[in-house]
């Protein structure tokens, strides 16, 4: 028995020293240098650091696999009528049950997901065509807020339309406004706790701001004959339209008699103040150079107005941008703004935003937006014009123009100044030893990487086709 098991152990001894790899490739094995060499031009070396052996240092592949270069575009676009299926690659399969063509044909990044989709993030999308519209005599209103998309905890928008004429009455919020005009002319009016008054019109592009609790109207010119369209921000992601305080909604709660009192008016003259809220109701067109009645403690010092639209867009390879805060509107002290168009293939560089929220709005094209929320949690969504797209503070994403014409959209945040930060740029301005041991860049690729922000970026190499399939 002895012998026999001294035979057996001398057998396993001598098969596992021929099973053991020589030094150099157990060194190859372990470093896993063959992909080191592969993307490090043959060989050379990138990182220009050795170990105190003289082995190069190990690759990512080491600890992780490598990505892969296939093109994720859209499986589908405006153009395809269907059939619209699951399916991207060899993953997925075809809807055998029921299925909304409409939302599909724009959805095509959540029926078929990129592969670099995965775990779960909260929805951060919503089209305004979806809220329900409260329609008025003068017009229209629609909002967004955490009741629709709960996710939108810091910001809340409403889209409104007048008619010619149309008055938005009198009224106050417990939050600042913000207003971006899409169409037409509207002409603003308000009074600050001062007593000073202001009288401006804003016209297409062009912004107006009120602080919170000051009085303003808004009302249509007729500069447009379809009357004026614009969008409202709201620092509260609770705000609601139907809550906001109106002249003739308090006037209606107050009993005549008091009302007579405070005004030092005979009770008559409170006769015809309508018993429930205006709202949105028709009225004269106003005149062009209607003045402000003459107010003896003058007009606000910071006007409530910016000419967004004369403002010069910076251009970049792949579209232009505009950024306006407190540092040039003035006034505009809870909200920040870029107003960003991006070219058909190019985007909205990778980037985030450190310490606040974006609320996003599409004003024109097509386009999609990948959010990185951490912990391998990453989705994908398709916006065309009128959506909404909500990022919270430091997730990382892009915005891509996925369709042949200009993007354009509106970047907005709760906040006195404009930041954000540029994955380009960080790189770029990051030791190269440390690039390099992350993504295994070359020196030529790390020289490409670029010191100043590109925003929006052209193109580049990858032709951004469709696949339909």
């Amino acid at each position: 028995m002895i012998r026999i098991s001294s035979c057996f152990v001398a057998l396993l001894l001598a098969a596992h020293s021929l099973a053991l790899p020589a030094v150099g490739e157990f060194q190859r094995r372990r470093w896993k240098v063959d992909d080191l060499e592969a993307r490090t031009d043959g060989g050379s070396s990138a990182t220009g650091t050795s170990t105190a052996t003289g082995t190069s240092p190990p690759a990512a592949s080491a600890t992780s696999p490598l990505i892969s270069l296939d093109p994720n575009n859209p499986v589908w676009d405006s153009t395809f009528t269907g059939p619209f299926d699951a399916i991207r690659g060899e993953l997925g399969a075809t809807i055998i049950g029921p299925n909304n063509p409409n939302l599909a044909q724009e959805n095509p990044d959540s029926f078929a997901p990129p592969s670099t989709d995965g775990g779960s993030v909260p929805n951060f999308k919503w089209p305004m065509s979806l809220s329900h519209n409260r329609l008025q005599t003068g017009g229209w209103a629609r909002q967004q807020n955490v009741n629709v998309m709960p996710i939108a905890k810091a910001m809340a928008g409403v889209n409104m339309r007048l008619k010619p004429g149309a008055v938005r009455e009198l009224h106050w919020h417990s939050t600042a406004e913000w207003a971006y005009v899409i169409k037409g002319s509207t002409q603003v009016t308000s009074v600050d706790q001062e007593g000073r008054n202001f009288i401006s019109t804003v016209g297409p592009g062009d912004l107006w701001y009120f602080p919170p609790g000051i009085p303003h109207s808004l009302q249509a010119t007729g500069d447009d004959p379809e009357g004026s369209e614009f969008l409202l921000v709201f620092n509260d992601g609770s705000f609601s339209e139907d809550n906001t305080f109106m002249l003739t909604d308090w006037m209606a709660h107050v009993p005549a008699e008091v009302l007579a009192k405070n005004f030092q008016l005979d009770v008559k003259e409170f006769a015809n103040v309508p018993a429930k809220e205006l709202y949105i109701f028709p009225a004269d067109v106003p005149a062009d150079d209607q003045p402000a009645p003459e107010s003896p403690f003058g007009t606000v010092p910071e006007p409530f107005s910016f000419a967004l639209s004369k403002v010069p867009a910076t251009p970049f390879s792949g579209g232009t941008a505009k950024i306006v805060d407190s540092t040039t509107f003035k006034v505009s002290v809870t909200i920040a703004a870029a107003e960003v168009t991006v070219e058909p293939g190019a985007i909205r560089e990778l980037h985030w935003h450190p310490t606040e929220d974006e609320w996003t709005f599409f004003l024109e094209g097509q386009g999609r937006v990948t959010l990185f929320a951490s912990g391998n949690n990453a989705q994908t969504f398709d916006f065309q014009a009128g959506d909404v797209a909500y990022i919270p503070a430091s997730n990382g994403h892009y915005v891509e123009n996925t369709g042949n014409t200009t993007l354009h959209f509106l970047e907005i945040f709760n906040t006195d100044r404009f930041a954000d930060i540029s994955l380009n740029q960080w790189l770029a301005l990051t030791p190269p030893p440390l690039v390099k041991a992350h993504l295994g860049f070359s020196d030529e690729t790390i020289s490409k990487l670029q010191k100043v922000k590109p925003v929006v970026v052209g193109p580049g190499l990858f032709n951004n086709s469709t696949n339909s399939s």
